[in-house]
């Protein structure tokens, strides 16, 4: 997401650090590459000429200037000039008794209905009980597809396959969600290849008779500019209360979501960010800019490992590091944890400066996913004393779990190389106390974003190194090791 943009911006930023002091003719040409971003990921014109005026007259004055760290100012500046773009947001739904109705309007084909099963999702983990009403009747296929989304999370779907008014539908099924105790209402309304007349006073029709209490605009944030021009005509006809933008987590430039609030007053509430129906998360402008900026976002990190990692696991983990225990069962449940927050090339997006190690792997051809299941059908493959204890692995042995995990036997000798170090670190780590381990944790990413922990490769060449390379890194690392304890 916005990888582009944070390429974008870095380099302008670069650009006005490289001066060394900060002037004005700098500050400007800096200006000029930030513009130039913005425009390239398609944000609207006027926005950009408010958005680098606004920068640059507060990047002027003294207090920036004359700072010790003028470049560090300039970075917080643009950072709060995109806060203020994207928000103010309040990402909560106002909930009323003894029904809550919200429609979700969009054109065809921006993910309407799929975003309705992932609210759906999110208010049945919330405790309410949802509704579906399948509103679309132009598309028998959006009525079948909210069907098998209801079937799926247990959430009933009204449907009426016989009447061609939506809104007697709609109105039809608000009366049985009543009488069956429903505590909010989703109507999936038709969209449309394009916006005619037909369409939005069939949507005009549907508010006026039922009128919901929120309205959202469903819109796909890959078609940039025009998702902002539908936002504002989808506004015209229907004063929306919010926009879901969906499909952030592809080729998105970013326009939109730093277009629409500016020019149409409608906030960004939700937006998607992936396929399966967890992926729907709050929008918050701040945590937005900070990964924009390659500064990353760890508050939604942590959110999403709350809430899709089991609290017991965790303290069970916990426990066996604080005795000093790690086996291989303990490495797959880990990154059995990792995968599901979401591909690794997502989760390194929410880490601070991350975005060049993901863009790096990228460019060697390595697929980490695809690496996370290999490592785990190998170690599937072993018995459970082997897990325990992976130094009985023999020759004898190591093939056998290449065979049952269609792999070439090094691997099994790679992976095991991988593990020992790793085992001694997390059982390092589970001695420490909360301080300490956060200090370790924030010293090992320093050293990833420098290139240190390459301990396969020279740096810069993607090589592997020889045995006798190997070996000397491997007493140079020990070297530094004892002399770091005995400080």
């Amino acid at each position: 997401m916005f990888e582009s943009l944070q390429e974008s911006l870095g380099s302008a930023f670069r650009t006005m650090l490289g001066r060394g002091r900060i002037t004005e003719s700098n500050i400007r040409e800096g200006m000029d590459l930030v513009r130039k971003s913005l425009l390239e990921a398609d944000v609207s014109v006027s926005v950009v000429r408010e958005f680098v005026a606004n920068v640059t007259e507060k990047s002027l004055g003294e207090e920036v200037v004359k700072t010790l760290n003028p470049t560090e100012q300039i970075v917080k500046i643009v950072s709060d000039e995109l806060i203020a773009l994207m928000g103010p947001v309040n990402p909560e739904i106002p909930f009323k008794k003894p029904i809550t109705v919200l429609m979700l309007c969009g054109l065809q084909g921006s993910g309407k209905t799929t975003t309705c099963g992932k609210l759906g999702h999110r208010f049945q983990k919330e405790g309410l009980k949802p509704m579906f009403v399948a509103a679309d009747l132009q598309r028998p296929a959006a009525i079948d597809q909210l069907e098998v989304l209801g079937e799926s999370l247990g959430i009933p779907v009204y449907t009426d396959r016989v009447s061609k008014d939506p809104v007697a539908v709609c109105q039809t099924a608000v009366k049985k969600a009543l009488d069956e105790g429903i505590d909010v209402v989703l109507l999936d309304t038709a969209g449309r290849l394009h916006i005619d007349e037909e369409l939005m006073q069939q949507l005009q029709q549907i508010e006026r008779r039922l009128n919901p209490d929120q309205v959202y605009f469903v819109v796909d944030s890959m078609t940039g500019q025009d998702a902002v021009n539908s936002a504002r005509a989808f506004n015209d006809a229907l004063e929306l209360d919010g926009v879901i933008l969906t499909k952030l987590d592809g080729d998105s430039r970013g326009g939109a979501a730093l277009s629409v609030k500016s020019v149409t007053g409608v906030p960004i509430k939700f937006v998607g960010t992936g396929e399966t129906l967890d992926d729907l998360d709050e929008f918050h402008p701040d945590r937005m800019a900070s990964r924009i900026l390659g500064m990353g976002d760890l508050a939604t990190l942590i959110e999403s490992a709350q809430s899709k990692i089991d609290e017991q696991e965790l303290l069970d983990q916990q426990k066996r590091l604080e005795q000093g225990l790690f086996t291989l069962d303990d490495f797959r449940k880990q990154m059995s944890q990792i995968t599901r927050l979401g591909s690794f090339g997502k989760i390194l997006s929410f880490l601070p400066g991350m975005g060049q190690l993901s863009k790096m792997m990228g460019s060697m051809d390595v697929d980490p996913d695809q690496q996370i299941r290999k490592i785990g059908g190998i170690i599937d493959s072993m018995t459970p004393a082997e897990r325990r204890n992976p130094r009985i692995i023999d020759q004898k042995r190591r093939q056998r779990i290449a065979n049952g995990a269609g792999v070439a036997p090094h691997q099994i000798t790679e992976l095991l190389k991988m593990f020992y170090p790793m085992a001694d670190m997390m059982k390092q780590m589970g001695r420490l106390g909360p301080g300490d381990r956060m200090r370790a944790v924030q010293m090992m990413t320093q050293q990833l974003q420098q290139g240190s922990l390459g301990q396969n490769q020279k740096k810069g060449t993607g090589k592997r190194l020889t045995p006798k390379e190997r070996m000397e890194q491997r007493k140079r690392l020990e070297k530094e090791r004892k002399k770091k304890k005995r400080r």
